[in-house]
């Protein structure tokens, strides 16, 4: 398994020297099987440049949304297999009470917000509502869970025969708890994270900014970190950086909280164009 990142802001960084080395596109991870099936986690504006690096013979692609915010789906009106005849795309996201997935696509990907509507797409289009099931795509298994983040959001775990992955780029687990908790049934997110091979993770604040921010669904890096220590993880990539940090904040926040808290599992800082292979 595979899994690339194409973007990794929380929003859109500003250009300039320090957004070089982490980038400002938002939300999109590629996964890629053994057996040569391709997974998209979220649609953010990376989505635009991974598509324009896959084959022009791809038939099928499966893209998995946490939520429907708009850094999380900019990106998909301008994915390029969209715009090719026959390519077959499914697209998964939280339910709501009120309208199906599809409808609330269409809020966005419709005039006067676009000028190309879902149903003017030459490809052929499934939707579908997740969670409670379990979903089978390919060689992956995968499961979705509602977790804390506002409005509907899911996380995703994707496991094949040799690994598995947990995404949860917007995640607040702790909420509000400064120390992180001990208990695994009372976490959001735990049974998605347990014992993964690679978890992608939010780590958007620091210790500081968070105490402001308690209830906006989004992590300091010190709880992301605790996260990954009680899911028992053996790789953490820090995803869903703030653009208001630059790449030297970054940096220095990761090289202070690690040495701190002397992680024993390995902790990778989220870059765009980042390949990390598991299970081989």
């Amino acid at each position: 398994m595979k899994a690339t990142l194409w973007g990794t802001r929380g929003s859109l960084a500003s250009p300039g020297p320090d957004t070089v080395r982490y980038g400002g596109n938002t939300s999109c991870v590629s996964v890629m099987g053994s057996e040569g099936t391709l997974l998209v986690l979220d649609a953010g504006t990376g989505m635009r440049c991974l598509g324009l690096n896959l084959p022009p013979d791809l038939r099928r692609a499966d893209i998995l949304l946490t939520q429907l915010h708009m850094d999380h789906i900019q990106g998909l009106p301008f994915f390029a297999p969209l715009r090719r005849p026959g390519v077959e795309v499914h697209l998964y996201g939280p339910a709501s009470t009120t309208l199906s997935l599809r409808t609330r696509l269409m809020r966005y990907l419709s005039p006067p917000l676009f000028p190309v509507s879902l149903r003017e797409l030459p490809v052929e289009l499934h939707f579908h509502e997740l969670p409670p099931e379990i979903v089978e795509i390919g060689e992956f298994t995968i499961k979705a869970q509602l977790i804390i983040h506002p409005n509907p959001t899911v996380g995703y775990r994707i496991e094949s025969e040799r690994a598995a992955l947990a995404y949860i780029p917007d995640h607040e687990p702790a909420l509000g708890a400064f120390t992180f908790p001990r208990s695994k049934e009372w976490t959001s997110g735990f049974d998605l994270a347990e014992g993964v091979d690679l978890l992608i993770h939010d780590c958007q604040y620091t210790r500081a900014e968070y105490r402001d921010r308690v209830g906006f669904g989004h992590s300091s890096l010190e709880q992301a970190l605790g996260f990954a220590k009680l899911a028992a993880v053996k790789q953490l990539v820090t995803y869903h950086h703030d653009p208001s940090h630059s790449d030297d904040m970054i940096d220095n926040m990761l090289a202070k909280t690690t040495g701190e808290l002397r992680p024993d599992f390995r902790v990778t800082p989220g870059m765009e164009g980042l390949e990390i292979v598991i299970g081989s």
